[in-house]
């Protein structure tokens, strides 16, 4: 059965290829998995490729644009950007930044010589980008040079560090240069005045390498603002807790199964998920990233996207950043039920509204009620519920004539056409009244039953309002009137609205729709946002339809992760140069938990769970999950066709359950 299912991906992969209507990339894997739990690109002789990564900590994010000449050697561009160093006007975008190609390497010398010829072997991305390279000055000497780039942790700082070997046959001498830069930023142009940016080089001096030795030093790029002191860095100290982190993110919430491409997608999607959280004046805020969206939260990327996803990471400061969120969005409530706006930005002190109401308090709600069900503290459940019913309210005061919910545009802020009700506000507002039906019986609050009540009629009014025959497919119009495929067709099924899903399955994965990227946003457009595929993944798991997720699930992995652009969902193409935003990682993660696992929660300490194991695979487990206020580990393992057992372990307590392939398990920790 395996190969059949490897021998039909192989088939789609190939066949979207041939399909693909966008700007994709093509068809080449350029990295491969590495032992030690990342990626590696082996360069091959004439590699001329680019790419570029973002990292980031919590007073600093970096997008490295590196890659390889055609003469094999190493390039790399550095935009830096400082997300509490303001600047003016302070508005989402105001975070210093400057891009920077300063070069440490330049003056050194080897020998009294540049290092010249060199040729990159190898590439490597886990807790940094590492390059390793060999040089030949001829009689000069010659030997390996590395090069290792990640953000600090806690500083903003990004940390350099090289390494030259001698693999010559007599001694060499290297001398590396001190110095670096200094520079002070217009005064008229920050928030506080003059910001302060130095490069410094650690390490400076001659040497000594005797065939066989390694010389290390480092190099470090930093900001501050005019009453903070200069930043100095250890180098080794840096990458050890740079190191830590991400060995910590990769250790919770482990997947296993015998994909391993899957499995490691899974680890770079929580690296990436939650190392974008920002140390603001206001409190941690998840930032998307991109050079453009930091300090700042948004109704969609934050609460809807990654934060019901941070309690099961195990990552505390993920949930720190997400109950702050929401205590911001919270400051808006009012009792003319006027929406809550889109953004929150400059630390906390400002607001972006500029798309009007795109339906971001049925995107409130459905996250804020996730998150405090899979948290699983009833303190914080009790302090976001007052946001949850007003966001609630507020939906229904919305509702038209036909039962559903009115809205100025939707997260794609009128870059396509969304009417006047969109089929996503209403899906988003179905979930987050079944999820508040469970967490107000759950917290003592009245109206668990009307809210049940509520989600039914309105799952009838989606069904009969947005219904319709679409290019040939019984799917959905996206909104009244909308007689063109588009991806958000997916959202129903995320929510459990299935009474259409094989007509909306079938559009979803039909030449219209899917590229070698993914969805498109609208048929017959170029455009791609990895967040409708994300989510259309998860819901083709969710209503049961294994085998197809899976096949593109594999796909769409191995191009995010082994491909021309790696190792992270993006946002967006042409937009945006097909940034690593944060949240979208939130949302493979969620892939995980909330399609092929099934996970629901239903209560602060229990969920429903609906593995959907694939056919191709005898198991797959969850390790080390964090949620529902305890560390839990599910397991899943094929004892016979169409029937499966089911471990899950919290809390102390082991309970194991034969169940249908197919059906839920109601758990409780």
């Amino acid at each position: 059965m395996k190969s059949k299912i490897l021998t039909f991906s192989t088939f789609i992969v190939a066949t979207m290829a041939m399909i693909s209507t966008a700007g994709h990339m093509s068809a080449r894997q350029y990295w491969n998995l590495d032992p030690d739990g990342g990626i590696i690109w082996n360069v091959s002789e004439g590699d001329n490729h680019s790419d570029h990564i973002e990292m980031s900590g919590k007073r600093i994010s970096t997008v490295l644009r590196y890659g390889v000449e055609q003469d094999g050697s190493f390039r790399m561009e550095k935009s830096i950007i400082w997300p509490m160093l303001r600047t003016i006007p302070n508005n989402t975008h105001a975070s210093l930044m400057r891009r920077l190609a300063w070069n440490p390497l330049d003056a050194v010398t080897v020998n009294g010589r540049a290092v010249r010829n060199e040729k990159v072997r190898k590439i490597m991305i886990r807790s940094a980008l590492e390059v390793e390279s060999e040089f030949n000055n001829g009689r000069y000497g010659k030997g390996l040079l590395k090069r290792i780039y990640h953000p600090s942790t806690e500083l903003p700082a990004l940390i350099e560090k090289y390494l030259i070997t001698n693999t010559d046959s007599k001694p060499m001498t290297v001398e590396i240069p001190g110095g670096g830069f200094i520079s002070a930023t217009d005064p008229a142009k920050g928030v506080t005045g003059s910001y302060t940016i130095q490069g410094t080089v650690t390490g400076s001096g001659a040497y000594e390498l005797r065939p066989g030795d390694t010389l290390a030093f480092s190099a470090q790029i930093t900001a501050t603002a005019p009453d903070e002191t200069a930043v100095t860095a250890d180098a080794d100290i840096e990458y050890d807790k740079r190191a830590r982190l991400v060995d910590s993110l990769m250790g919770n919430l482990v997947l296993e199964t015998p994909d391993p491409v899957i499995n490691k997608m899974m680890d770079f999607a929580k690296v990436r998920a939650c190392e974008s959280i920002f140390a603001t004046k206001s409190g941690p805020m998840h930032g998307p990233g991109g050079e453009s969206y930091y300090a700042a939260i948004w109704a969609n990327d934050q609460a809807e996207y990654i934060n019901p996803f941070f309690p099961f990471t195990g990552y505390e400061y993920g949930n720190e950043s997400a109950l702050n969120s929401f205590r911001h969005f919270a400051r808006f409530m009012n009792d003319e039920y006027k929406t809550i706006p889109s953004s929150i930005i400059a630390e906390g002190d400002d607001i972006w509204d500029g798309a009007g109401d795109r339906g971001d308090c049925a995107m409130i709600a459905h996250g804020a009620t996730r998150y405090a069900l899979a948290k699983g503290d009833r303190n914080e459940a009790e302090e976001l519920w007052p946001l949850i019913s007003w966001c609630l309210e507020y939906c229904k005061r919305k509702l038209n004539s036909d039962g559903v919910v009115t809205s100025d545009s939707d997260e794609l802020e009128g870059r396509f056409p969304a009417g006047d009700a969109n089929l996503c506000t209403s899906s988003l507002y179905y979930d987050a009244l079944v999820s508040a039906s469970y967490l107000a019986k759950e917290i003592g609050q009245p109206g668990a039953a009307r809210y049940r009540r509520e989600a039914q009629e309105l799952r009838r009014n989606v069904n009969r309002y947005f219904a319709s025959e679409v290019e040939g497919f019984d799917t959905y119009a996206y909104y009244k009137g909308n007689d063109v495929l588009r991806s958000w067709i997916c959202i129903p099924l995320t929510m459990g609205i299935d009474e259409r899903a094989q007509g909306t399955i079938d559009a979803l994965f039909s030449p219209r729709l899917w590229t070698d990227n993914g969805l498109l946003t609208e048929a017959g457009d170029k455009t791609f946002w990895d967040r409708s595929t994300l989510y259309a993944l998860r819901g083709v798991y969710a209503v049961g339809a294994t085998e197809k997720a899976t096949a593109y699930l594999r796909s769409y992995s191995a191009t995010r992760l082994l491909g021309e652009h790696v190792p992270y969902a993006i946002e967006a193409w042409p937009e945006g140069e097909q940034r690593h935003l944060s949240a979208e990682s939130g949302l493979y993660g969620r892939i995980i938990t909330e399609g092929l696992f099934g996970i629901r929660p239903t209560g602060l300490r229990s969920f429903t769970l609906c593995p959907r194991l694939p056919a191709g695979w005898d198991h797959m487990n969850l390790r080390h999950m964090k949620a529902f206020g305890t560390e839990i580990d599910i397991t899943v393992e094929r004892i016979s066709p169409g029937k499966l057992k089911v471990s899950v372990s919290g809390n102390g307590k082991l309970s194991a359950y034969t169940v249908k392939d197919g059906k839920p398990i109601a758990i409780k920790i």
